[in-house]
Formats: structure tokens, sequence, C-alpha cells
């Protein structure tokens, strides 16, 4: 896939990475409830999970609402388009400010607006910021970017 100067989001992660705007996962967690729905698997999971090998086929309901909620996963724009979040804090931050990204801004270190994505995404955000903010976007884009990085403590 070649890089995309417009995946690059204003917090620093590349869209281009997310499961959420490639859509791989929805697809085929669509496929496979299709399939599922075809062979009436609910009925076998409903047998299977009487023996004690399969008894994790008790949770098959669930596991079919997950995926459903995996299809709903999908993300047709990138941020810069407008994707993602539309209450996202830090996309409003930098076009109120009229910068392309928290790289730019003196204060993306310690900025309180990109916490929550410590959850999911660890520092990986934090990186990219410093090699955007060193490297620029075409420097970025032709090294590694991070998705998830664990944050030392």
């Amino acid at each position: 896939m070649e890089e995309n100067k417009e995946l690059v989001s204003y917090c620093g992660l590349y869209c281009g990475d997310c499961v959420g705007y490639r859509q791989k996962m929805a697809n085929l967690a669509r496929d496979l409830r299709k399939e599922l729905r075809e062979t009436r698997f609910d009925k076998t999971a409903q047998t299977l999970a009487k023996i004690p090998f399969f008894s994790a086929y008790r949770h098959y309901d669930e596991c079919y609402e997950v995926l459903g909620a995996m299809v709903k996963m999908r993300c047709k724009k990138a941020c810069r388009g407008g994707g993602g979040p539309p209450f996202c804090k830090i996309r409003k931050c930098c076009e109120k400010k009229g910068i392309r990204g928290c790289w730019e801004c003196d204060k993306f270190p310690t900025c309180t607006k990109l916490d929550f994505l410590k959850e999911n995404h660890g520092d990986a955000h934090l990186k990219n910021l410093k090699k955007l903010n060193k490297k620029g976007i075409s420097g970025f884009l032709s090294g590694k970017k991070y998705w998830y990085s664990k944050i030392k403590e």
C-alpha cells in the first residue's frame, strides 16, 4: 500500500494502520456471520455446547453479537477527511490553531488532549509525534510508524 500523507492523523497515528479504516476485519466478520447464518451454525453450537470439550459454544450468541459489532467498525474517511470520532478534541484543536498536527504544537509532549489515546495505543502516538516533529510527514511515512507501543514505566 502506498503511504498517503492524508492518512497521517492530527494526533500522529496513521489511519492506514487502523482496523476501522482498512475495513478488513469488518468484512471478515460480515462474511463469517453470513456463513454462520447460512449453515445454521447456531443449532450446531447448541448441540456442541452440551459436550464438555466444546463447552465454549455456550457463548455462541455473544460471539455472534461481537461479530456484529465488528461489522460496524468501519471508517470510510481518514481523520483529515472528517473520519474517526466526530467529537475529537485533537482535530478541533489543530484546526483552530491552523496546524497540520500536534507535532507542530509546542505543547504536544504534555498536552492532556492526547491522554485518551494511551489506553488503546500506549505511547505510540507520542513516538510518532516526535518523529513527525523531527523528520516531517515524508520522513515519518518512509520509516516505522507505531500503532501500539507499551508505555515504559
